[in-house]
């Protein structure tokens, strides 16, 4: 019998189209995917839901203040003691250090609520900064989760809060709000940009822990709003408040 000719069918390999896995996310998008439910809940803790609706008053923002102040004075020459660093070297730390500027924001808000001014810092707070003299001793690579977190929110959704807390305790432009001020860089969102590609070029040895410790950084938080909120009998909004959207979210980085 003839052999019967027929057109060659081609020949796929079996991990075609529909089966090959997605290119693995850069650093900074895994910090995105990966923290956004922290990031959430962070959002609706009742400290940040009133800021967030102008409802904190001035004693209660200047304690946040404080508590951010020591955060970020153990985060920030942290940051430079390591600033060689292959993890942290691509990082423009001078244009986003914060300490001068809440400095200068409680300066000038604490005339008239003096009284805050010795009170100790919420025990969140005080382990927070032990954890970041502990990376600074001993795992530097990993003080870039604790950057992240905090510059990235001060460059996004810190933007939006400028106008909060100015029209919330009635201030002028400049001070007070100083510590979402990047007006020496130019643009905030080239700066976040800037942030992020140094991301994801950083020589890093273990993303995995990097993107743990950012988790971390975010229950911190949330522990310290709620230790402040029950300090300074910051209420809770109805449950209504809290479903849906939250009100402030990152455009483009968590």
């Amino acid at each position: 019998m003839p052999e019967i000719c027929s057109a060659r069918r081609p020949a796929y390999d079996r991990h075609d189209a529909t089966s090959r896995k997605p290119p693995p996310l850069s650093l900074a998008e895994r910090l995105k995917v990966e923290t956004r439910p922290l990031h959430v809940d962070v959002e609706r803790s009742t400290l940040i839901a009133a800021l967030l609706r102008g409802r904190l008053d001035r004693h209660a923002y200047l304690a946040l203040l404080r508590n951010l102040q020591a955060i970020y004075a153990g985060l920030e020459p942290a940051l430079q003691h390591h600033a060689t660093h292959p993890a942290v070297a691509l990082f423009d730390l001078d244009a986003l250090a914060r300490v001068p500027a809440l400095a200068a924001d409680i300066a000038a808000l604490d005339p008239g609520v003096a009284e805050d001014a010795g009170r100790p810092l919420e025990p969140a707070t005080i382990d927070y900064v032990d954890r970041l003299a502990h990376l600074d001793r001993h795992a530097p690579e990993l003080l870039v989760a604790h950057a992240y977190v905090r510059y990235l929110g001060d460059l996004n959704g810190g933007q939006l809060l400028r106008r909060i807390v100015r029209d919330a305790l009635q201030l002028p432009a400049g001070p007070g709000t100083a510590f979402y001020d990047f007006d020496a860089v130019p643009g905030v969102a080239r700066l976040a940009a800037r942030f992020r590609d140094a991301l994801d070029r950083s020589a890093l040895s273990d993303a995995d822990a990097v993107v743990a410790e950012a988790k971390s950084a975010f229950q911190r938080h949330r522990q310290l709003f709620d230790e402040l909120a029950r300090r300074l009998g910051v209420v809770a909004q109805s449950a209504a408040a809290h479903t849906g959207e939250p009100p402030m979210r990152r455009t483009a980085d968590s």
